[in-house]
């Protein structure tokens, strides 16, 4: 038996993230960065002062009261952002990417890996974190445009009925341009917020230049003093304050698009002054206006306040506008990313992805997440209609995905990089002091609305850890009735197969070659030994192909494939994925043909595809959970996805469609299908829109 393979450990350890040291230097990278990875925290000024001063849970916008406001407001900025997200956090990447899932591929293994169907604490408390991102991608795209559009109430008050409405067109429009990825409109997001953050900068310095004793601030003790005067009221406005730094974990998911130094460069040249100007803006703004009503009147909404007249209220609004649109779009995309990290990672069921990008592979389009996000959008806007009732739901999500980013990166650098044990545990006490602090704050708004992100992230974060559970039993199932490989080929050798009960079933050998899709196991694959026993014949030549996803982003192209050839003109071919790649079968199949040397005719093969339909039951090892369940992939489908851009190849199919009750198997008769015969192409062409099929 001969043997090219890689080891495995190279591919896990030298998977390249991006590379950012492009010659486009720091510069562009920092402007791509301001229009993806700023666009959530970048918009904050549009209504988290205002919740603090006006609303259900707002202070009264007294001299005191604002400056000690824009003392937290500073000072979480500083503290969560600058400190711990750019300063810490971000170093946890995972060859190159960022976000809470790169945490749990970061984690050391004990953690990871508790046995079939079992979740360690520090994994289930990460699921669920990401679970709550999806909370966040529905209510931030709803809460950014509304509060955007809510600009046009400042101007007039024939726009009230219109607020609604309009925010409703502009979210659907969002979700309807989705399917067409965002290609060109990316091109104009890093100017379009370098405007934006100018804007904001602007327009605070000239309110600050009318009252600059507002600067004043900046000092902590404000902040502290707000807590010793009034600790009720300084308690709960937490939950107000921490909208200033809502985009600091999408800050982190998007970590891998420019890389860390890039998203410093803009964070402390552009994106912060702009920020903590356009704060202080509003605050010099309230405290200008007289006590009383015209104070009242500029609290409903301190940022148009800042405008120099009505005259400039609609430019405003409609820069306003745009830029919570590239913020929706930055979170939605995001939705898309972590989808297909967890469906890549076995935390999620297999879903359609549309690569809407010939030249950029992270553009992605997940239909079934883009119009569940739509539907929870333009509920909440329907809901809610105002953007004020809506920050009530907005805090949850954020704070708790913070915390427990918090603790798994205490575990990561404890662990993994070896800190000290002390120096770590002072650092997640500080981070800690913070999160726990506005989550807490937080939470006192959960019958207000708070509820609505916490229940859609334990809904998620049941269906990713049943999914995960399914999944673990069902292969350990096959690894238990796995028949020995030296077995088979042995009875190949005497053209036949020896069968559980002893019986030997003769086997002929026909001429072409056949692929047979199988898990990454040492024994006879399942779908094989199906195959031989119902057709009693195999062909001369057989690749059994497996597909491995490493836990790293990226698998270069040289480090892909491991192949080996066995006894009786069986071969083994794995290729190996980063969780960021998406794999075309017939495809990889003919790269490994080029780098190996593999004498096959890539137009006479056929493709064997297993199907497993899940039934559950109560003496099942996933128990009587759920009543009875059923997993039912159309064969014509499930086919076409997998194999996209096969007919090109001029394989042919055939199914084997098993059904798993509990965790016992039942097989059935074999489906022949065959792909559809088309003229001869070149099978590794890459178009905008493909789509694949991950899980």
């Amino acid at each position: 038996m001969s043997s090219h393979a890689h080891a495995n450990e190279s591919v896990a350890n030298t998977a390249p993230g991006h590379a950012h040291g492009s010659p486009a230097g720091l510069v562009s990278l920092s402007l791509g960065a301001l229009g993806v990875v700023y666009g959530d925290i970048g918009t904050s000024p549009l209504y988290a002062l205002k919740e603090c001063v006006h609303g259900p849970h707002a202070v009264a916008p007294t001299d005191a009261n604002i400056q000690s406001l824009l003392s937290l407001m500073f000072w979480s900025v500083t503290l969560v952002v600058g400190v711990k997200y750019l300063g810490y956090i971000t170093r946890a990447d995972n060859e190159g990417e960022g976000g809470i899932l790169a945490l749990l591929a970061l984690l050391p293994k004990r953690h990871r890996e508790r046995g079939p169907g079992r979740l360690g604490f520090l994994v289930a408390l990460l699921l669920f974190g990401a679970a709550l991102l999806y909370g966040d991608g529905v209510i931030t795209p709803a809460m950014s445009v509304l509060s955007a559009v809510e600009g046009l109430r400042v101007a007039t008050d024939v726009f009230d009925p219109l607020v609604v409405p309009i925010t409703v067109a502009i979210l659907l429009g969002l979700f309807v341009a989705q399917k067409h990825g965002t290609t060109v409109i990316g091109r104009i997001f890093g100017p379009v917020m370098l405007l934006w953050f100018s804007t904001l900068a602007l327009l605070g310095a000239l309110a600050i230049a009318q009252h600059p004793s507002v600067l004043g601030s900046l000092n902590p003790w404000y902040a502290v003093s707000f807590f010793a005067r009034e600790p009720l009221h300084a308690f709960l406005i937490l939950g107000s304050v921490v909208l200033c730094i809502t985009g600091a974990e999408a800050l982190y998911a998007d970590m891998g698009h420019f890389g860390r130094h890039p998203i410093q460069a803009a964070w402390y040249f552009v994106v912060y002054p702009g920020l903590i100007c356009n704060y202080f803006g509003q605050g010099a703004e309230l405290m200008a206006a007289p006590i009383g009503p015209a104070r009242l009147k500029v609290a409903e909404n301190p940022f148009y306040s800042l405008a120099p007249g009505h005259v400039w209220v609609l430019p405003l609004v409609a820069l306003s506008t745009l830029a919570t649109v590239i913020a929706s779009q930055a979170l939605i995309s995001g939705a898309f990313s972590l989808t297909r990290q967890a469906a890549q990672l076995g935390y999620w069921p297999r879903v359609t992805i549309k690569h809407t990008s010939s030249e950029t592979e992270g553009q992605i389009y997940i239909a079934s997440v883009n119009w569940l996000l739509a539907i929870g959008c333009i509920a909440l806007v329907l809901q809610f209609k105002e953007s004020s009732r809506l920050a009530a739901a907005y805090g949850i999500a954020v704070t708790g995905t913070m915390g427990i980013t918090s603790i798994a990166f205490f575990n990561v650098a404890r662990e993994r990089w070896r800190w000290s044990t002390t120096y770590t545990a002072l650092l997640l006490g500080a981070f800690l002091l913070v999160d726990v602090a506005f989550l807490a704050s937080n939470a006192v708004k959960f019958f207000d609305g708070g509820f609505l992100p916490v229940v859609l992230a334990f809904a998620i974060f049941a269906m990713m850890r049943t999914w995960k559970r399914g999944r673990d039993f069902l292969r350990v199932h096959f690894v238990r009735n796995l028949r020995p490989l030296d077995e088979f080929l042995a009875g190949l050798a005497r053209r036949c197969v020896t069968l559980r009960d002893g019986a030997e079933l003769p086997v002929a050998r026909v001429p072409g070659a056949a692929v047979f899709l199988t898990s990454p196991t040492d024994g006879v694959p399942p779908l094989l030994l199906h195959h031989v026993r119902h057709v009693r014949a195999l062909h001369e030549k057989v690749i059994l192909i497996t597909v491995t996803t490493a836990r790293v982003p990226r698998v270069v192209e040289s480090r892909r494939f491991e192949y080996g050839e066995l006894a009786e003109g069986l071969a083994r071919l794995t290729i190996h994925s980063g969780y960021m790649q998406t794999v075309s079968i017939p495809q990889a199949l003919e790269a490994a043909c080029l780098q190996y040397g593999i004498d096959l005719d890539l137009s006479d093969v056929t493709y064997f595809l297993g199907r497993e339909t899940l039934l559950a039951r109560a003496s099942g090892d996933m128990g009587g959970r759920g009543g009875v369940v059923r997993l039912h992939v159309p064969q014509r489908r499930q086919r076409d996805t997998l194999f996209r851009h096969s007919a090109r190849a001029r394989g042919r199919g055939r199914h084997a469609d098993r059904s798993v009750s509990g965790c016992g198997l039942v097989e059935r008769a074999q489906v022949p299908a065959r792909h559809p015969r088309t003229s001869r192409g070149n099978p590794m062409h890459r178009s905008p829109g493909r789509a694949s099929r991950q899980g």
